[in-house]
């Protein structure tokens, strides 16, 4: 019921900045929360950031001040700029639709992922 897309993904040096895209499609797209959750090699998928479809936001402890999520609920879009890229933020990046749940986000669909990878 709902497809997404993820862009902007590459190759940026330590402290740089780069900004991801996720445009979503689908009859259920309205009311839902929109996410990001990323998975480096031989690690767990972890959450990112997230926000309600009421503008709420929700970070990890790892990205607080750091990484900022909005979205454009007209264009069906949900952005994750990301600054002060540290080389441990290098892993694939995941879109997600779903919803909250106690400050963390339950992925209900996923992206196919781009790829962030921080150089020293």
């Amino acid at each position: 019921q709902v497809q997404l897309v993820e862009s902007g993904g590459g190759l940026v040096q330590a402290g740089g900045s780069l900004r991801l895209s996720c445009a979503a499609s689908g009859r259920t797209f309205s009311g839902y929360a929109m996410g990001w959750f990323r998975q480096a090699p031989e690690k767990e998928r972890e959450f990112v950031a997230a926000m309600r479809w009421s503008g709420t936001t929700y970070y990890a402890d790892s990205v607080q001040g750091r990484f900022t999520i909005s979205r454009d609920n007209a264009k069906k879009t949900v952005y994750l700029q990301m600054n002060s890229l540290k080389p441990e933020d290098t892993a694939v990046y995941y879109c997600a639709v779903g919803w909250i749940n106690i400050g963390t986000m339950v992925p209900q669909y996923w992206g196919q992922g781009t790829q962030v990878t921080v150089s020293s």
